[in-house]
């Protein structure tokens, strides 16, 4: 798979979450996947599903943008630009985040094994 296609899956990944597909987000995510959420938490597979599953989070648009991708052999890491509109148990979690996906080919094709985010901001005082 070319790193155009592992941006493309992130297309479709991102599409899932904004449609609230769980069939197409558990088959995206391989069965070890963990998120390092922005705030620093961390969720299992059935736990991320579960956001929606259990409908306390909805997902009103994301974008995947500026993705960089790199392969080698088995394994791939995308890092990109995520910016959501969504909110979480009623209340709202918009934000832009540098993400990172690690991305495994296994026997069924690629899959998304990890995700880390970090919210993108203006730099601390201390940088300025």
């Amino acid at each position: 798979m070319s790193s155009t296609e592992i941006a493309d899956l992130g297309k479709r990944w991102a599409a899932a979450e904004v449609a609230g597909d769980l069939d197409t987000l558990g088959g995206l995510v391989a069965d070890e996947f963990r998120l390092v959420g922005p705030l620093g938490f961390v969720l299992d597979r059935e736990q991320w599903l579960d956001r929606y599953r259990s409908g306390a989070l909805v997902t009103e648009r994301l974008d995947w943008r500026d993705v960089d991708v790199r392969v080698r052999g088995d394994t791939a890491i995308a890092i990109g630009v995520h910016e959501q509109e969504a909110t979480h148990q009623g209340k709202r979690v918009d934000g832009t985040f540098r993400a990172t996906h690690v991305l495994v080919r296994g026997d069924d094709g690629w899959q998304i094994a990890g995700m880390h985010l970090s919210p993108m901001g203006a730099p601390p005082a201390f940088a300025r």
